[in-house]
């Protein structure tokens, strides 16, 4: 497939079609890694850190044990 790139303002940018996306599981909350080899162009989902992957669980556990006591205090 080949593609143009489109003007974004002051930048360009790529637009990828749903098709590719799907078969990714990219959507517009999907953070992406962008690397270069030095001739092409590589656009892929970015892997989860640790430190994110533990701050999620944190959050989960800290949900699951005080959410009742976050809503109350939310309202």
């Amino acid at each position: 497939m080949v593609k143009k790139l489109t003007k974004h303002g002051n930048s360009l940018a790529l637009v990828i079609d749903r098709p590719i996306l799907d078969l990714l599981k990219i959507d517009v909350e999907t953070p992406l890694e962008i690397s270069t080899d030095g001739q092409r162009l590589i656009v892929a989902p970015a892997a989860p850190s640790a430190r994110r992957e533990k701050f999620d669980a944190a959050q989960q556990w800290a949900h699951k044990r005080y959410g009742k006591a976050f809503k109350r205090l939310a309202e």
